[in-house]
Parts: structure tokens; sequence; C-alpha cells
């Protein structure tokens, strides 16, 4: 939870490295806070079931929009890529299998031209 926090600390932080662990635990408890969200607007009956989507997903997704792109850039800086290689996830799935790898990559070792290595 505290690599959750960590990156909602850094809401719109766009400069830096993040560690694999950072952005991984980031993306594990998303899911899970969605997945909840869902169900609980499933029972409420706050969603449109037409749709797939609900009122707190909605609004739980609009809140994590920007750190969700933020850690995503810093974790390609950790990578020694720019940021703008997120732009190649508008390639249908060929850019969310090239953006996986990027992500699943580890990161340069030692300093790069975007900071120390997050690792120490």
């Amino acid at each position: 939870m505290n690599w959750y926090i960590a990156v909602l600390k850094k809401y719109a932080v766009f400069t830096g490295r993040a560690r694999r662990s950072e952005y991984w635990f980031f993306i594990l408890f998303n899911v899970i806070i969605s997945l909840v969200l869902g169900f609980i607007d499933g029972f409420l009956g706050l969603g449109d079931p037409e749709a797939g989507v609900g009122l707190l997903s909605v609004i739980y997704g609009l809140a994590v929009l920007i750190p969700s792109i933020a850690v995503g850039v810093r974790r390609l800086h950790d990578t020694d890529r720019s940021g703008w290689w997120l732009l190649i996830s508008l390639i249908p799935l060929i850019g969310g299998i090239v953006l996986l790898v990027f992500f699943v990559l580890d990161g340069t070792p030692g300093e790069n031209r975007f900071g120390p290595n997050p690792k120490g």
C-alpha cells in the first residue's frame, strides 16, 4: 500500500525515475480498487449495465488518471526512454505489447539522463 500512496503523493511529477515495484504495485492496487468500486456500483445500482461503467468507478478513474500517466512516464525514464513512448499505446495491440515489455524491463543501472537510480 505504501507504493500506491507514494505514487499519489507524486500526483503530477513527470520527472525522475520509478522502480518496477513502484509501478506494478500501483497498478495492482489500482485494479483491486477498481474491481471493488465496480462491485459497489453494481450493488448500489449506480452503474449503467449497458455501458459497463458506474459513477464511483468513473470518479476514481478520473482521480487517478494523472498519477497513472506520471508513474508510467517515470517508469519509462527508468529504462532510459522518453515519456513520449506512452503514445505508442495508441497503436492497437502492438503498442500495448511494446509498453508492457518496456515496463517489465529492469531500469538502467546507475544514473541516466533522467536522474539517479531509484534503487540507490
